[in-house]
């Protein structure tokens, strides 16, 4: 059990953390059903700290150094992916070359348009909701978002035949490992916020699907760096979605 969680620690944050023996694609599957465990915790320590900040600084500035604790616990893996993805996937190529642009480790202006509005839409987010919601918000958001990722490694095509980290995550992944990943971040979701919680996680579903459909009509399926994109852009979407049922109610 240790070295699945593990394993998921040391993929989904900076965390130095050492998994010993081999790593195959089965024990890289099971880490995946701990994927939304590593979200509560992450939650749970951006929760924690923003209370510290919000204690010692005014708002914008206490929200732009939480903003920067939570791209640096998580070492900017899934940003990084939403960049490429801004990068391969915005531009005016064949499926293929899109596919060689998702490879490619340069930053190009659709990938650095893209992290700012981004980062920003998030910042807005995060600055305007309540303090109780805020905090709900870090403790659920994380957890529902890397579900996502783990949904959409399961219900949707690889678009390489090659060898890549996100295939081999996915390799020996079933329904099962969703299922417990979904079940955790929902359940946390629904107990921290109650049907404002369920809704996000309605919320986080309906975004999966839309990034997926849209990435599918681009390249042949998903990768690794659309599975980082999926998770950026469902926690955007949770927190825009938390700030609307504020409005509304």
């Amino acid at each position: 059990m240790m070295r699945p969680l593990l394993l998921a620690l040391q993929f989904l944050t900076a965390i130095p953390v050492r998994v010993s023996g081999e790593v195959t694609p089965r024990l890289m599957a099971r880490a995946m059903a701990w994927f939304s465990v590593i979200g509560l915790m992450l939650g749970g320590v951006l929760a924690l700290v923003d209370v510290g900040l919000r204690a010692l600084f005014p708002p914008l500035a206490s929200t732009a150094l939480l903003l920067v604790t939570w791209v640096a616990l998580t070492g900017a893996l899934h940003l990084d992916g939403f960049l490429d993805c801004c990068d391969g996937l915005l531009a005016a190529k064949p499926p293929e070359k899109r596919l060689e642009i998702l490879r490619d480790t340069r930053v190009g202006a659709f990938a650095v348009v893209g992290a700012i509005c981004l980062l920003l839409v998030k910042f807005a987010a995060l600055l305007e909701l309540a303090p109780d919601h805020r905090m709900a918000a870090l403790l659920t958001i994380p957890a529902l978002a890397r579900a996502a990722m783990v949904y959409a490694a399961r219900a949707y095509p690889y678009a390489r035949s090659g060898p890549g980290l996100g295939q081999l995550f996915r390799d020996e992944l079933t329904w099962r490992e969703v299922l417990v990943a979904v079940a955790i971040a929902v359940a946390a979701a629904g107990l921290v916020l109650g049907v404002a919680g369920l809704a996000l996680a309605l919320c986080v579903w309906l975004m999966t699907i839309v990034v997926a459909w849209w990435v599918r009509r681009r390249i042949p399926g998903l990768t690794g760096d659309v599975y980082g994109a999926i998770n950026e852009s469902a926690e955007v979407g949770a927190l825009l979605c938390l700030l609307a049922v504020e409005r509304v109610l």
